[in-house]
């Protein structure tokens, strides 16, 4: 899949762990005071300009399914079904838990979305996803520990055998960042947008699960690279969304 994108070699880019990514999210927010809602909206914002690409260019009346889990990668999925609704976009999410589950910022971005009317219901025992045009895996991020359970393995079975393309926040769900293991169930995405820098475990991943890769800007300082000893140009100073080619 080839969105035009501007393109960068895998190569040239470090890779991280599980534990370095979790790294840069405290550095993020107790270095340099870049909360978690502005990393979530910059990381949904991008996702909604990945899933309009993979729409030829629009989503007005288009139907997207969001699949939202409770934790962060699940409000950036809930940042993106609002910047898809305000462009037209016939929007449904389902979430992994009730929304008493949801806590902190994810829980305010689904209060969000509820205020605006947005159809946002759990997920029920037996159901089938309804027809879309594209499915948005944002269940799990990298805090995946062994095999989906419950409503989000649920959630999983019913992306893959819907005839939708699928586009994975940061990780296809289901499988290990830093490792590359693939659990049961895991999402077989399109394509997968993942943060900042790739994760090891979407390279050699012992399946492809990945589909194509991409790679979006979450507003990382570069000296926060340098204090991890990471050497980098500025990746994105031409787009804010890069195709690791």
């Amino acid at each position: 899949m080839n969105l035009d994108f501007p393109a960068i070699a895998r190569e040239a880019l470090p890779l991280l762990s599980t534990d370095q990514m979790r790294e840069v999210d405290r550095l993020m927010i107790e270095e340099y005071g870049i909360q978690l809602m502005q990393m979530m909206e910059n990381a949904g914002r991008n996702l909604a300009d990945m899933a309009e690409h993979m729409l030829a260019g629009s989503v007005r009346e288009r139907p997207v399914l969001v699949l939202a889990g409770r934790g962060n990668n699940g409000g950036g999925g809930l940042v993106a079904a609002r910047h898809l609704h305000n462009r037209g976009a016939e929007v449904q999410v389902i979430t992994a838990y009730g929304p008493d589950s949801y806590a902190g910022v994810p829980a305010q971005q689904l209060q969000i979305l509820l205020q605006m009317g947005v159809s946002a219901s759990p997920a029920e025992s037996g159901w089938a996803l309804p027809p879309a045009d594209l499915i948005i895996d944002a269940l799990i991020g990298y805090g995946l520990q062994g095999n989906p359970r419950g409503a989000v393995a649920d959630l999983i079975q019913w992306a893959n055998a819907h005839p939708a393309p699928v586009l994975a926040l940061d990780a296809p769900s289901g499988l290990d960042t830093t490792t590359g293991r693939v659990y049961e169930p895991c999402i077989q995405a399109t394509a997968t947008m993942t943060l900042a820098l790739p994760k090891s475990g979407l390279i050699s991943a012992e399946t492809n699960k990945v589909g194509a890769l991409y790679l979006a800007d979450i507003s990382v300082p570069p000296e926060l690279y340098e204090a991890l000893d990471i050497e980098l140009p500025p990746l994105f100073a031409d787009a804010r969304i890069l195709q690791v080619s």
